[in-house]
Parts: structure tokens; C-alpha cells; sequence
């Protein structure tokens, strides 16, 4: 992938938002310093970022997809009251996807686990 400016700055404004924005963030946060930058272009450079691994695309969290910088393993935890999206260790449920393919015999190539609840931010509001 050839070097972009405007990539970059989408995702260094993911790397600072560990809220797993949507594009529609995304650009809300750009457009601020970056008047120019039209939404098409943080769509088109997420969907680059996503198709060459550098980010992943969340679908199904909440009904839009979310984009995080975060690649390594781990599942997700997101609050009913406020909607963040938090990290949460891959190593919380370990050997999860293994255990699967050893009881069922499919041949389980990922797993992504959601959590949903209330996030201490929202228990203490309450």
C-alpha cells in the first residue's frame, strides 16, 4: 500500500480513540482540524487499513461497524447504557476456539466473543 497522508492521520485518530469509532467518528473528530477531508475518504482509507490486516473491522456490535487499530486477539465488551466499546484479554476465555473444534469437529478458524453488560463509568452513574 502506497503512503498517504490522509491514512495516516485516520489511523493515528484510531490509535488515539481506543472507542472503536465508526467512520462516521472518525470523520467527526478529522473534520475538526481537517476541514477538507471529505467522508468518502475516511470510508475508502478504513476499508484499505482493513483489506491490508494494519486494522480490523467490527461488524455486529451494535448495528454498525467499528473500526479498531487493535489487532491482536482478544473479544469485546460493549456497555448497554453508553454503548463504548471496550477490550477485553483474549486470555479471559482461553483455548475457546480449540475446545470448540475438539468437541464439534469443525474446523474453527476465529472466534469473537461479545460481551454486553454495564461498564463501571455507567454503574457508578447509577
Amino acid at each position: 500500500m502506497k503512503y498517504s497522508k490522509q491514512r495516516e492521520i485516520i489511523l493515528e485518530t484510531l490509535q488515539k480513540n481506543a472507542m472503536h469509532p465508526t467512520a462516521d467518528m472518525v470523520y467527526s473528530i478529522l473534520h475538526v482540524q481537517y476541514p477538507n477531508i471529505s467522508l468518502a475518504t475516511v470510508y475508502r482509507n478504513l476499508n484499505q487499513l482493513t483489506q491490508t490486516g494494519v486494522i480490523r473491522k467490527l461488524d455486529g456490535l451494535d448495528g454498525s461497524a467499528r473500526f479498531d487499530h487493535n489487532t491482536h486477539k482478544h473479544h469485546h465488551f460493549i456497555c448497554a447504557k453508553c454503548h463504548r466499546v471496550y477490550d477485553v484479554p483474549y486470555e479471559v476465555v482461553p483455548e475457546l476456539a480449540t475446545q470448540a473444534a475438539a468437541q464439534t469437529g469443525l474446523a474453527v478458524e476465529s472466534c469473537d466473543i461479545i460481551f454486553r453488560g454495564c461498564c463501571p463509568d455507567c454503574l457508578v452513574k447509577n
